[in-house]
């Protein structure tokens, strides 16, 4: 029965494309183009996750992995070609940017989860250890990433060349690569840890607490990087002076938002609760969000950089004068459920499978994979705690999943990378996701019974 809905299911969206293609003017509103291309991205988006969660593994990948069946359907049928104007940097069409768009929203939306998952007050709590080992886990990614990215662009002009914005050179590549290995995406750690029933182990609340550090400074990083390449689109020589600019704005944006936030916040949600109308709270909070991503954006960071502040800000204690009795993260889940999977499927669309015949390419995915383990097994070494498994740290700093999916889809907006490079980092995050859940569950069986042993 399963296998029947299944093929059933495949047979509606391709059909479903198909029409789309062949008579996508035969609609009078032009909202109608929105909603079929929603439905695939949708479905593709459910039924990747429902799939890899078989495997227990997250649904995002799942999500990956359904974009890029369906933007490479093409391949199989050049009648398929309905979403090649979202496959073009940037998009191009009515609907493909109102698509993107909403990927957009749904980025934000999903940093501000981030963000209402940790709060100041847990970042100041966290270690000495999960500082070190979040430190290094930016530095020594960044890095390798750096210097991989060095190696194989070398072998991929004709990749590169004409795709790149005007003033750029690899080395800027070589930066946004570097940026892209520094993130970490601790979900699905935590996901490893909490099936095994062991998220109280020291180096699971390590690695949680080094996550929280860690997302602040790739957040930062990336706000370097992405000003030095803007500034490089200008025709602006990348000077010391600018760097430790854009590290300063950076640092009392999020300094800034915080300290004035903690008097403002619980001052506004008072003034808001006051209007007792429905959706007063999932609007106040979503208000609030959308205000700092702009905001963050006024002062040349990622617009994530400020819905990620928002979300350290907001805590259940300021919507108490709601009366409604549901906690903001309930609230939120359902948006995030709709735009988020938008993002995702969309990243992989962008993947383009026929770069992959290219041997350099996947030279490129190898090398950048390999430092992106590599690089943060150097993590093990920032745990100062003694008789700890700092290769299960290691380990489990591994996966990029959506973080590194966010930077990698600002770097092709920005077309510092161009489709052959993005394809190939795609790779690596999809690798490092995969590998990361089977070898924490071997590094961690190893500890217990290295543990049993002694006994």
């Amino acid at each position: 029965m399963k296998k029947r809905s299944l093929i059933l299911f495949l047979v509606f969206l391709l059909a479903g494309g198909t029409a789309f293609a062949a008579d996508s003017s035969s609609h009078g509103d032009p909202i109608a183009h929105v909603l079929v291309i929603l439905i695939a991205i949708l479905a593709a988006a459910k039924l990747g996750g429902a799939i890899v969660e078989r495997f227990r593994m997250p649904a995002v990948l799942g999500e990956l992995i359904g974009g890029i069946v369906l933007g490479n359907l093409v391949l199989l049928n050049p009648a398929w070609s309905f979403l090649e104007p979202l496959r073009a940097t940037p998009v191009q069409g009515y609907w493909a940017i109102a698509i993107d768009s909403l990927s957009r929203i749904g980025v934000i939306i999903l940093l501000f989860e981030v963000g209402l998952e940790s709060t100041v007050k847990g970042m100041l709590k966290v270690g000495g250890s999960s500082f070190l080992v979040a430190v290094l886990g930016v530095i020594a990614p960044f890095i390798l990433g750096y210097w991989a990215s060095w190696i194989f662009i070398a072998h991929l002009p004709a990749a590169l060349a004409g795709r790149v914005a005007p003033g750029f050179s690899t080395h800027y590549v070589h930066l946004y690569v570097g940026a892209v290995l520094c993130a970490t995406s601790v979900g699905i750690t935590a996901r490893v840890f909490k099936d095994l029933g062991r998220l109280k182990m020291k180096e699971a609340q390590i690695i949680l607490g080094a996550a929280v550090i860690d997302d602040v400074l790739g957040l930062i990083v990336l706000a370097v990087v992405s000003g030095i390449v803007s500034a490089a689109e200008f025709g602006q020589p990348m000077a010391v002076g600018t760097v430790i600019r854009l590290i300063l704005v950076a640092l009392l944006f999020l300094g800034g938002t915080l300290i004035a936030g903690s008097f403002l916040i619980p001052r506004l949600m008072k003034q808001l609760s006051r209007l007792r109308t429905g959706g007063m709270m999932l609007i106040s909070a979503l208000g609030f969000c959308f205000a700092l991503a702009y905001l963050a954006d006024l002062t040349g960071l990622a617009p994530i950089v400020g819905a990620f502040a928002a979300g350290l800000l907001l805590e259940d204690v300021h919507f108490r004068g709601f009366n409604e009795d549901i906690q903001i993260e309930d609230l939120i889940k359902p948006v995030s459920t709709f735009l988020v999977p938008v993002f995702f499927v969309l990243m992989g669309i962008q993947v383009r499978l026929e770069s992959f015949a290219n041997v350099p390419v996947l030279g490129l995915a190898a090398g950048l994979t390999i430092a992106a383990v590599a690089g943060k097994q150097i993590c093990g070494f920032g745990v100062l705690e003694k008789n700890l498994d700092r290769l299960s740290v290691g380990v489990g700093m591994i996966p990029r999943g959506e973080v590194g999916l966010i930077l990698a889809s600002i770097g092709k907006n920005l077309k510092v990378v161009d489709d052959a490079t993005f394809s190939a980092v795609v790779i690596m995050i999809i690798v490092t996701t995969l590998i990361a859940p089977p070898l924490l569950k071997l590094t961690l069986s190893r500890k217990r019974k290295g543990a049993a042993a002694a006994i």
